[in-house]
């Protein structure tokens, strides 16, 4: 039996002893559920990414539940796990629902009841499809990133902290949740804090809270997000940027597992895997006395370090996909070869968060569905002040960062041509020498701005006719813009 190709949600149905009949399959689709049978681990993993619920059924012992969770969890994929047991075991019944499944049913009731239940308990759980599309969604491709992922499912099922390290927007917070999502406490909830973003007179607020009346204005009690992520993950950003006198207080939390808000008398236990991150040499901020060592040893239990996106280059093309199916997921997006290797070659200082600038740009610019090197803006062109156009097939004007070296055509992923240009394409650069300074007024930006759309759009035609059709002017207006653009000195970087 195939899954059905239809919206009706998925659910795999793991049962060794009396597989799932036709005519079963059939009353539980008319219950508003596709099932699927699977008979073995493996066809278990193979399908779980496309699904959305498991239904296994128990023999004498919880062995099959946890071998269950466990595929999953090898998987990337976080699911509820419905198991049916024999009516009178109820000491079995109860040991599985302490050990994670999300319902625990009689498996001689009739199918259909057993949908139902299901359908219920998914609507009490709806935090477990978003995890499981959530963990579906992070890209690790370079053999570097699938190394770090492996580990990171590893040191999520042990209940210890971490240090995150790695440059900016290079997906720490990304990799946090890995670590939450792949762990027993994937049902609690994820809380992320950035230190750095916090006024100091108020971090402390918000990690520990306050009880009413501790302050002027404190007119309620306020949950820090120690208790906020009680049960769950506490995800603090930027450590390294904590004031000295709050790291102390944060060291005796982790240390005794218990806090008192501030104004407050009781002391709250607590229950929270700890994660941190940041982009700074903790060991010399140490050395400099920013940062406290006892404090470093007790958040480093195991330290993953996240390599800047220029030295992973295999996740490069998957994380620009991903990031045009997820801001655009009615569309078949497609990167053609000649705007892969562009991707390739950049060196991508700002990471993934510069990478998903770049895409949603090429997204505005692209009229249709296939990004091509002239739909391409990176954020050094930028920092330059301006626009210079390069053409393909043009040996005179260089890329507008240090080129890498040329990437072998096998480590770019296969994807589909695109259909033939009228014309050669020109991707987005860095600006001319006329034109390198920052516009001193509106007036100045809006010329400069208008420069730019004029260049790209004649770097990508092949006659000035043509451009000024894209453009929306008449030829003539053409023509009389590019004079005015001469005349204040912003010289054509494009043959006329």
């Amino acid at each position: 039996m195939k899954p059905q190709p239809i919206t009706a949600p998925l659910a795999l149905w793991l049962d060794p002893e009396t597989p799932l009949t036709e005519g079963y399959a059939m009353l539980l689709e008319e219950a508003g559920w596709a099932v699927l049978t699977v008979s073995t681990l493996e066809a278990l993993a193979h399908h779980a990414p496309h699904a959305q619920a498991v239904v296994v059924r128990l023999g004498e012992d919880t062995a099959r539940l946890q071998a269950v969770q466990q595929t999953m969890r090898d998987s990337g994929v976080q699911l509820p796990v419905v198991c049916r047991v024999e009516r009178q075991a109820l000491e079995l019944a109860v040991q599985a629902t302490q050990e994670g499944a999300a319902a625990v049913i009689a498996h001689q009731e009739s199918r259909v009841e057993v949908w139902q239940r299901l359908h219920e308990g998914l609507q009490n759980q709806p935090v477990n499809a978003a995890q499981a599309r959530r963990v579906r969604q992070v890209v690790f491709v370079d053999p570097v990133s699938q190394h770090l992922l492996a580990l990171a499912r590893k040191v999520a099922q042990a209940d210890v902290t971490a240090l995150l390290v790695g440059p900016t927007g290079a997906g720490k917070e990304v990799l946090a949740r890995v670590l939450h999502d792949a762990s027993p406490r994937a049902r609690g909830p994820f809380v992320a804090l950035n230190c750095a973003a916090i006024p100091e007179n108020l971090i402390e607020d918000m990690l520990f809270g306050h009880e009413k009346g501790a302050f002027t204005g404190a007119h309620r009690e306020h949950k820090g997000v120690f208790e906020q992520a009680n049960g769950g993950t506490l995800f603090l950003d930027e450590i390294g940027e904590m004031p000295m006198h709050l790291q102390s207080k944060l060291l005796r939390v982790l240390q005794e597992k218990q806090l008192t808000r501030l104004g407050g008398q009781v002391t709250i236990p607590l229950n929270v895997r700890f994660v941190a991150a940041t982009n700074k040499d903790l060991r010399r901020a140490i050395a400099e006395r920013e940062f406290r060592e006892d404090l470093y040893y007790r958040i480093a239990t195991f330290r993953l370090t996240l390599l800047p996106l220029c030295e992973r280059p295999g996740d490069i093309i998957a994380l620009a996909l991903q990031c045009l199916m997820h801001n655009e997921p009615g569309k078949a997006w497609q990167l053609d070869p000649q705007a892969q290797a562009m991707l390739l070659q950049y060196p991508w200082p700002g990471n993934v968060r510069e990478l998903e600038n770049v895409m949603r740009r090429a997204m505005v610019l692209c009229p249709g569905h296939t990004i091509t090197p002239e739909h391409l803006m990176f954020d050094e062109a930028f920092d330059a002040g301006a626009l210079q156009l390069q053409a393909h097939g043009r040996t005179d004007v260089d890329l507008p960062w240090p080129a890498k070296p040329a990437v072998a055509a096998t480590s770019l992923p296969p994807a589909p041509s695109p259909a033939p240009a009228a014309t050669p394409t020109a991707p987005a650069a860095a600006a001319p020498a006329a034109a390198a300074g920052i516009p001193s007024d509106l007036e100045s930006a809006t010329r400069m701005s208008e420069h730019q759309m004029i260049m790209a759009t004649l770097a990508s035609t092949p006659s000035k006719t043509e451009a000024a059709r894209r453009l929306g002017i008449s030829p003539r207006t053409l023509r009389y813009k590019l004079a005015q653009l001469r005349e204040h000195g912003l010289g054509m970087a494009v043959a006329n």
